[in-house]
């Protein structure tokens, strides 16, 4: 994979299954699937969170530190709208993270909504806080040197985990009636 974990894909074909050696009833597996789909889909949030914080966190400190042209980077203002965009979109994104832990939590009727805002929000952002890292950081931001090119790689296989941004985003908007 492209963020070096390994994975594996497990087929059953023509497995059979004795009667009272099934699991739960027979065909009514779809709740606990949903269940465990948006367990899923808000730890990757809670995840893809985490990396977008890091990779600002770490775009920041850079630009207090990286001098061109005799000035620090962080000193030129179009830098500096780019980060301050950033920071409120990772601001909203840790708001629809909480309220889909949250959801979880409390065993609310609408984590399946809140999950998929979740998710989809923050695939949006981790996209988003990645490539803007990769961009202040210039050409050393995808060399070994720096870890922001580990981050990215992580951050688009975790989005595409279990939903990408677009099935979400329709996800949510079907579980609204749309």
């Amino acid at each position: 994979m492209a963020d070096s974990i390994n994975s594996s894909f497990v087929r059953f074909d023509g497995a059979q299954v004795a009667a009272d050696q099934a699991l739960g009833v027979l065909n009514a597996g779809g709740e606990t699937l949903r269940t465990v789909l948006d367990i899923g889909n808000s730890h990757l949030s809670a995840e893809l969170l985490g990396i977008s914080q890091e990779v600002f966190e770490r775009t920041v400190q850079y630009m207090k530190e990286r001098r061109q042209y005799g000035a620090l980077i962080g000193s030129y203002q179009g830098l500096q709208h780019r980060a301050a965009h950033l920071f409120s979109e990772i601001e909203l994104a840790k708001s629809v993270v909480l309220k889909a832990l949250q959801a979880l939590d409390a065993g609310d009727s609408q984590t399946s909504v809140y999950a998929s805002l979740a998710k989809a929000k923050v695939s949006e952002v981790a996209t988003l806080a990645t490539n803007e890292a990769v961009q202040m950081h210039g050409g050393i931001g995808m060399t070994d040197e720096m870890d922001i090119g580990l981050f990215m790689k992580r951050a688009r296989v975790a989005e595409q985990l279990l939903g990408d941004y677009r099935f979400h985003s329709d996800r949510f908007a079907r579980l609204h009636g749309y």
